[in-house]
């Protein structure tokens, strides 16, 4: 399978599975929802990986602290906001710390369009959804963060089994958090059933299919094809959620993957 279409999958379903999750919002609250997905992909990667020789890695713990709060902020903005607005400022902070560490007027103009395109976002954003765009911005972070753990772990512990040690990790971690809001999830199959398909859609499929193309394709071409994700989001939020993008909201999701692309191409 080329490794291209790893990544086309992972892409998909990075955003499609939050899409699904926005419709459950409806029958379960929303940090109800991010435990069904930390849950149910907990539960398919124990079964599948056995990871537990790598659970005493101490950054597979701290990377399973970041997915849990990563995704209750994920989806603590995604309930306010548009999917492809969350999606775009979910890349400043990696594309700032990238341009800030590499000198070069290529990566000065990088940063310029990822803050000139975020800076679009939030005066749309902020005056109506303040809450919502401090929720993405912290997810914002915490992904940066995400990035840096999942490449260590890959590089000592095997990027799969890394994995599905931090899922464990998350399920553990996010259940003090995120537990009591998903309690009549457990005693709805509909619901339970729904976010099992968000667990598996969410964090399995892209996960797995991301770690698969970073195992065959050049950083340098993966790192450009991930300028994408801004605009797949907004194409999943419009098809799925029928999120009607504005033209401001457009150009400031144009600028972040410019930004993104002009970075990672240099």
């Amino acid at each position: 399978m080329p490794a291209e279409l790893y990544f086309v999958v992972s892409a998909v379903f990075h955003y499609l599975g939050p899409s699904f999750a926005v419709l459950l919002f409806a029958r379960v609250p929303v940090l109800g929802v991010a435990w069904l997905r930390i849950a149910s992909a907990a539960v398919v990667f124990a079964a599948w990986r056995r990871p537990w020789r790598v659970l005493g890695d101490r950054d597979v713990l701290v990377w399973g602290g970041v997915l849990a709060l990563m995704n209750c902020c994920f989806y603590a903005a995604i309930s306010r906001l548009p999917l492809g607005t969350v999606a775009a400022i979910e890349f400043l902070p990696v594309v700032a710390l990238a341009a800030l560490g590499a000198r070069g007027p290529r990566n000065a103009l990088a940063l310029a369009l990822a803050v000139g395109g975020v800076g679009l976002l939030t005066d749309v954003r902020l005056a109506g959804a303040p809450l919502g765009f401090a929720f993405a911005a912290a997810n914002a972070l915490l992904f940066a963060a995400y990035i840096v753990l999942a490449d260590r772990v890959a590089k000592r512990s095997g990027g799969l089994d890394g994995l599905a040690a931090a899922m464990l990790v998350a399920a553990v971690a996010v259940t003090p958090l995120a537990g009591m809001p998903a309690r009549g999830a457990l005693t709805d199959p509909v619901a339970l059933a729904a976010g099992a398909g968000v667990g598996l859609s969410s964090s399995v499929i892209p996960y797995v299919t991301d770690q698969l193309a970073l195992a065959r394709l050049p950083r340098a071409t993966y790192a450009l094809m991930i300028a994408l994700l801004p605009a797949v989001a907004t194409v999943i939020g419009l098809a799925v959620l029928a999120q009607v993008p504005t033209a401001g909201e457009v150009a400031g999701i144009a600028l972040v993957v410019a930004g993104v692309a002009a970075h990672r191409a240099s």
